[in-house]
């Protein structure tokens, strides 16, 4: 397993796409936190707003950066034919697959933590009454990580890098709309429920929290439960599947 994931580690730090997909999800997501943070005309916690999630907009432009950066790391050996070369050198794909989870843990969980903890350093600057929560800043680290391995997970089931950006993305934001337009509004409570984002993200809210669809840590344990099918589908399909 060592010689494996310092294999993977190897292969990862140096693609040449690798640091500018991580430098590029921690920008989107401080950047269109702290647009959304400076678009505020109220910057009281009286006026209603939840200033604290506010901030933390960015994560859901931050989180189609580290979907791509998932989805290369194991779909760009598909689209060359370097998986061939990579199950000669490591055959057992199990320790494979988890190889490949554990170093892209072992990036994107940093670059997420900077992520968030810069767009609540933007959003305290910008707006004097946000106050700093662990449940929400933690909360985020973990939603970025766990949208890493949902969509490595799908990029293994289907083996091809277009098709799980399409279907990851899909879920991310497609879900969420189709959620929206559902007329009954049990069914379009039920779907923001079992939406991966629409439930993940209810760990960043501060306020009103009876309102939500969901409760926020059972939400970041919804999109947990999205994490773990893909990965297991992934895995099935790489231990079934010929190379």
């Amino acid at each position: 397993m060592r010689r494996a994931v310092h294999a993977e580690w190897t292969k990862l730090r140096t693609s040449p796409g690798t640091l500018w997909l991580l430098l590029g999800a921690v920008a989107v997501t401080v950047g269109v936190g702290a647009a959304a943070a400076a678009a505020v005309t109220c910057a009281t916690a009286a006026c209603g707003a939840d200033l604290t999630r506010l901030s933390l907009t960015g994560t859901q432009l931050g989180q189609a950066v580290i979907a791509i950066l998932a989805v290369l790391s194991i779909g760009t050996e598909y689209s060359t034919g370097m998986h061939r070369t990579t199950l000669t050198a490591v055959p057992g794909r199990t320790t494979l697959l988890a190889a490949k989870a554990t170093v892209l843990t072992g990036v994107v969980l940093p670059a997420a933590a900077v992520a968030v903890a810069g767009s609540l350093l933007c959003g305290r600057l910008l707006l004097p009454h946000h106050a700093f929560l662990w449940r929400p800043a933690v909360g985020s680290v973990l939603y970025l990580e766990l949208i890493a391995l949902l969509s490595l997970g799908l990029a293994a089931a289907v083996r091809n890098s277009a098709a799980a950006i399409g279907l990851a993305l899909g879920l991310f934001y497609v879900w969420p709309m189709v959620a929206r337009m559902v007329p009954d509004a049990i069914w379009e409570r039920h779907l923001q429920q079992a939406g991966p984002t629409t439930a993940g993200t209810a760990v960043q809210a501060t306020i009103n929290l009876t309102t939500l669809p969901i409760a926020p840590w059972t939400g970041l344990g919804v999109l947990t439960l999205w994490a773990t099918g893909a990965t297991l589908l992934g895995w099935l399909v790489l231990v079934a599947r010929d190379a």
